[in-house]
């Protein structure tokens, strides 16, 4: 191996497992955590709930107001309930809305974070936070918010619906594809992207065409997604996020669909210039042309493949070039305008990539 670089592993405790919700106790013993404020969606509500009821006094109640892009207003709400509660630490039980709120909190305070995810999001295994004010969102990178501990229950996810399951998986899937071709890309991470994509691509097939119970398919499913995730905190992103940053935070689409209906499109933008890449992703999925496998699993689901089915007005695309190209991420290929409104119309109208 010829080449140079530097591989920084984050640091994390991570509990891989069926039934390991149960050690939530102990591990918030571990962290020397006395009362933990317990976060969730409204959704989850109920969840949280009964986990709060299971840790007894170490319990500082639920704030089950988390929301997508981490609201700043939804953050203040959250920090005032923190410390009217005497919460030392936070528990952050969902997928991405949740973790983030979580890490706001950590940015402001340096709480400590235990989080025990219930989709394949991933944001659990990094120091990136993205937080929306005023119609934009920001993002930045810093230790303070990564997670001490992280709790994988395969049984939190048997339930998850089809749709979620495959949305959150492509969303994982994404963090893992830049990752190979990121400005921090390196060997190891290549290996771990790779396995990730694999594991998630193979997984996903299974559990849309058979029992969505597998417990064998969501474990391996779970897997890739830690994998996958694990490639977003050291590997750095690129254009496909930015863009996924751009049109959740200015147009208020969904995280996840988002991720899985722009996927594809940027992957085709970046192909010509990733060549070792590519013969990855192509081991990875199986197929010749990554970006319609990658197309087809969403399409074959059921699921939005088109920006114009999560409600992104056409008009808006002018907007969206203008704001990925203010301040852009690294990419392997030149941020040119007009590639660019090629990309968005394709993904705003749902066409497979060839």
């Amino acid at each position: 191996m010829s080449r140079n670089f530097t591989y920084l592993a984050n640091p994390a405790r991570v509990i891989f497992g069926e039934g390991t919700l149960s050690q939530t106790a102990d591990e918030l013993e571990r962290l020397g955590v006395n009362r933990a404020l317990l976060l969730s969606t409204e959704f989850q509500g109920e969840d949280a709930q009964a986990l709060s009821k299971s840790l007894g006094a170490r319990s500082a109640g639920v704030f089950s107001e988390a929301a997508m892009h981490t609201p700043v207003d939804v953050t203040d709400r959250a920090m005032r309930r923190f410390e009217e509660s005497g919460a030392d630490g936070v528990v952050s039980l969902g997928g991405g809305s949740t973790i983030g709120l979580g890490k706001a909190i950590a940015l402001r305070n340096d709480a400590p974070q235990l989080v025990i995810p219930t989709t394949y999001a991933g944001s659990e295994m990094t120091a990136i936070i993205g937080q929306t004010e005023g119609g934009q969102k920001t993002t930045q990178s810093t230790p303070r918010v990564l997670p001490e501990t992280v709790i994988y229950d395969v049984d939190l996810t048997l339930g998850l619906p089809e749709a979620m399951t495959v949305t959150s998986g492509m969303n994982a899937i994404a963090h893992a594809v830049e990752a190979i071709y990121a400005e921090n890309a390196n060997p190891v991470l290549s290996l771990m992207a790779e396995a990730g994509i694999s594991a998630l691509t193979d997984a996903l097939a299974r559990l849309s065409t058979g029992d969505p119970r597998d417990r064998e398919a969501r474990s391996d499913a779970l897997y890739g997604a830690w994998l996958c995730a694990t490639c977003l905190g050291l590997g750095g992103v690129a254009l496909h996020h930015k863009l996924c940053h751009v049109l959740g935070g200015s147009f208020d689409l969904p995280h996840a669909e988002t991720h899985t209906v722009v996927l594809p499109h940027a992957l085709t933008y970046n192909m010509p210039a990733i060549p070792d890449a590519v013969e990855r992703l192509k081991r990875a999925t199986g197929s010749e042309n990554p970006a319609a496998a990658l197309f087809d699993i969403a399409k074959n689901a059921g699921v939005p493949t088109s920006l114009r089915e999560l409600g992104m007005p056409e008009d808006g695309i002018e907007r969206a070039i203008q704001l990925t190209l203010e301040n852009p991420y690294y990419n392997p290929r030149r941020l040119e305008a007009a590639p660019l409104e090629t990309l968005l119309h394709n993904a705003w109208e749902g066409r497979r990539p060839e």
